[in-house]
């Protein structure tokens, strides 16, 4: 008898894949126990208001599924080291593939991140120049690294590759030569008993401290200001007749200035030193913070500092006839040369695709070296998108916040296109998106809302975008079907009659230029990306009127702005400061605030009522109520930030981190506060049957009716909801916000102190993030600005928001050095009528569409 073995028989496995990613029971942030179906292989667009919630299913709950998926295959000890998000609150989904999130944000604040390193477009120009550059006889060739100003390697040996030499110089340590030193004619070094002792060590070395310091030997103030060497004398003092001697050291100015910002704690010290330095491009590389070695290799007779400050369109004009090469014709690499070599053909074919896909995306005005600072977030998205766009993926779910965000309608043409080949490469497109153009381009469409907030979490619509025609509940529906824009009557353009004029200005791609902003309306400035309208307005415009307001000086405040200006600033240093040749009207103007999109606050303490100083007003009340009186609890009790009336196991954070060995550490609530922040004994203290924590939690909306009877508080939570935040949480983390939350924010805060006119406001791109609903509320306060005398200045792609201004100053006619000209400016009319601008077509027909 004989057996044989056969193969089992299959068993049924009951995995049904419709093509749908299926969600059910989403409960993330504001979402109502969501159920949705949203089909694979086409481009869904997420629409609602801000704070509908869409962005909570996207990204919060597709997203974060997706990516906690993919970690729980990742060994544990690795895991840890990877940043993980949470886990999203739902019930299931199924039929999700792996997904990748593209969302806003801005270029981090260093000095030495930039276009290249951040697309890795710099890896292969090294490994260009050190495998394929042409190097001097008897040069020995060079590693990759040798052509990164980010290794020590490769890093110039004065300025360490920042590109921006820090020099104390005769000029900057001496302010006033007719001094003599006894006098103080080396202002750079310290005062009182410090500065008394290096006079008295200077005078011991032999020099004369009595005579102008004009007259001394320039040898010697060289000495004094520059030299390195720091001899040691015995010091009588001269000021005390019992004193014994002591060994006294010698600092030179320099030596004195650059030891204090290299270790001084002091932020006093260390502000206090640098008005002694003066700041500019390395003298040794040329700005590049390249090596002297790697600059003397070239490619296409080029070094790699030039090829990184070309736009990228021309650094793919020099590639172009190396990549052309077929490799059958590249010769053997030689010792001096390797341009025509096989390896040479590979790594600028290579480049070559990569760029034409920036270029294709409207990008090729940046070069490598641009700092990512200096990046919008649209543009930084973009970058983005260019890399997963080569990444040759299939089968991926891309979730994209906002791709349009910064984007003239005419590079949000060519998105559409790369949006189209994602999908056509066998992806998933999820777009979180405002621009109805955008929408409108879709396969599919989710509309979540039908409000903010409390009053949204619910999704509306998932079908077809010609389905929400038939959805009266969504708030998108009359935008998207065109029969609603920003402002429903078409208004007159106000009358102008003061002019603040500027003449001969150059900065980056401006040169030359003569500008006249209108006073007393609301200007736009439109054209495409990197034409020069944020150099213009954020920059030249802020910085010209700052400086004629004398900055700090009483009736002058300062632009509503934060730290990262400077930071931003200092990484464009290599660049010519602006120069205006001459400035008319500003007599006009007697204050400037800026309204950016930067973070209100960089930890989770600080919050929408931090920053708006409602907080303060919430803590008075409860201070002032019977029962914190009886106790003695001031104001201060009821802040989470400092001892006292904070929990102290949490510290006022109100979640503490659990630790899990190979597991990475999670947070969970504080287990003695419950996340409250505060202590019990803060917490018995009510306002109005409600505790401190209870009102915190509060939306803004809620907020206004509880505090109505609050004066201060009243007008901060109004203001706060005219701009559309009712929505808000009023202890919502700065951490939360998103960029157009924060501008709008900043905004509220201005709006809310009782100013007169003559203020100068500039807002850069202050629709970016707003569906156009809340648009409608931000330019009804923009033009409540203007209507109290003041003149608005704006940064816009938004054609509702330009058909709609006084005034347009249209720049271009493209990026980088083919931008930085006005080629119009007038009322709307008069602008879309412009046969060279990009913005004119656009704007013709949004003018068409509310004439109709």
């Amino acid at each position: 008898m004989s057996t044989s073995l056969q193969d089992p028989a299959p068993v049924p496995v009951n995995l049904p894949d419709d093509g749908f990613v299926r969600v059910r029971g989403a409960r993330e942030n504001n979402l109502r126990n969501v159920d949705v179906d949203v089909p694979r292989g086409c481009i869904v667009a997420f629409t609602g208001v801000s704070g509908s919630g869409k962005s909570s299913l996207a990204f919060g709950t597709i997203f974060a599924e997706a990516q906690r998926r993919f970690l729980e295959s990742v060994a544990p000890y690795a895991r840890r080291l990877i940043a993980q998000g949470h886990t999203p609150h739902v019930d299931s989904i199924t039929g999700l593939p792996p997904a990748v999130a593209l969302q806003q944000r801005r270029g981090a604040p260093s000095a030495r991140s930039t276009v290249g390193t951040l697309t890795t477009l710099s890896n292969s120009m090294r490994m260009l120049f050190s495998r394929a550059g042409t190097y001097p006889p008897g040069a020995p060739r060079l590693d990759s690294d040798a052509f990164s100003p980010n290794t020590a390697i490769g890093a110039c040996p004065r300025c360490h590759g920042l590109g921006i030499a820090h020099t104390v110089t005769e000029s900057s340590a001496v302010h006033d030569p007719s001094l003599s030193i006894r006098d103080g004619a080396i202002t750079a070094w310290p005062g009182a008993w410090q500065g008394k002792n290096l006079r008295d060590v200077v005078a011991e070395l032999g020099h004369d401290i009595d005579i102008p310091w004009r007259d001394l030997p320039r040898a010697t103030r060289e000495w004094l200001v520059s030299t390195d060497e720091q001899p040691v004398v015995e010091v009588t003092p001269q000021r005390d007749r019992v004193a014994k001697p002591y060994k006294g050291r010698f600092w030179s100015a320099k030596s004195y200035i650059l030891h204090t910002l290299a270790d001084s704690k002091s932020e006093t010290a260390r502000a206090r030193a640098l008005r002694f330095v003066d700041t500019g491009p390395c003298d040794l590389c040329g700005g590049s913070g390249h090596t002297p070695a790697a600059l003397a290799v070239t490619f296409a007779g080029h070094t790699i500092a030039d090829l990184n400050r070309m736009p990228l369109s021309g650094l793919a004009d020099v590639l172009r006839p190396t990549a052309r090469l077929s490799t059958a014709t590249a010769a053997v690499s030689s010792a001096s040369s390797g341009e025509v070599t096989e390896v040479a053909v590979t790594i600028a074919a290579d480049l070559l695709a990569r760029i034409e896909v920036l270029s294709g995306l409207g990008l090729g005005y940046l070069s490598l070296a641009r700092k990512t600072p200096t990046l919008s977030p649209g543009e930084m998205q973009r970058l983005r998108i260019a890399t997963q766009l080569r990444s040759g993926l299939f089968g991926v779910v891309y979730v994209l916040d906002e791709p349009s965000a910064g984007l003239h309608p005419a590079d949000a043409e060519p998105l559409l296109v790369v949006l189209e080949q994602l999908k056509a490469s066998g992806n998933t497109v999820f777009v979180v998106e405002h621009n109805m153009d955008v929408v409108r381009h879709a396969d599919w469409l989710v509309d979540v809302g039908p409000r903010a907030g409390s009053g949204g979490g619910s999704v509306l619509y998932s079908g077809p975008v010609s389905g929400l025609a038939e959805v009266e509940a969504s708030v998108t529906r009359p935008f998207l079907s065109r029969e609603q824009g920003i402002q429903a009557v078409q208004p007159e353009p106000r009358p102008i009659e003061d002019w603040l004029e500027l003449s001969g200005v150059t900065r980056h791609n401006l040169r030359d230029l003569d500008v006249s902003v209108p006073v007393g309306v609301l200007t736009v400035v439109t054209g495409v990306s990197g034409s020069g309208k944020s150099t213009l307005v954020s920059r030249v415009l802020a910085d010209t009127v700052r400086a004629a307001l004398g900055g700090h000086r009483p009736g002058a405040a300062e632009p509503v702005s934060d730290a990262a200006d400077a930071e931003i600033d200092n990484t464009d240093a290599v660049d010519a400061a602006a120069s205006v040749a001459g400035v008319t009207g500003l007599d006009r103007i007697d204050r400037l605030v800026r309204v950016d999109q930067k973070p209100i606050g960089r930890t989770p303490r600080s919050n929408l009522a931090t920053y708006t100083g409602l907080f303060d007003a919430v803590r008075a009340t409860f201070a002032a109520t019977p029962d914190a009186a009886g106790r003695g609890y001031d104001a201060g009790r009821f802040s989470f930030n400092v001892a006292g009336g904070r929990c102290d196991t949490c510290l006022g954070e109100g979640f503490v981190t659990v630790e899990l060995l190979f597991l990475p550490g999670s947070y969970a609530p504080c287990p003695v506060c419950n996340g409250a922040r505060y202590n019990a004994e803060t917490l018995e203290i009510l306002y109005r049957g409600k505790n401190i924590a209870e009102v915190l939690g509060m939306t803004v909306d809620d907020a206004t009716t509880f505090l109505a009877d609050v004066p201060s508080a009243a007008r901060s939570l109004t203001t706060l909801g005219d701009v559309g935040l009712g929505y808000l949480r009023l202890g919502q983390s700065a951490t939360e916000l998103s960029g157009g939350e924060a501008q709008r924010i900043k905004l509220a805060t201005e709006l809310q102190r009782a100013r007169r006119g003559h203020t100068l406001y500039l807002l850069d791109e202050p629709t970016t993030g707003l569906h156009p609903a809340d648009v409608r509320l931000l330019m009804t306060q923009l033009n409540r600005l203007v209507d109290a005398g003041n003149t608005v200045v704006l940064v816009e792609h938004d054609m509702d928001v330009a058909a709609t201004a006084d005034w347009i100053i249209d720049m271009g006619p493209s990026g980088g050095d083919a931008g930085g000209r006005i080629l119009a400016a007038g009322v709307p009319a008069t602008v879309a009528e412009h046969p060279e601008s990009r913005t004119a077509p656009y704007l013709a027909a949004r003018l068409a569409e509310l004439a109709a």
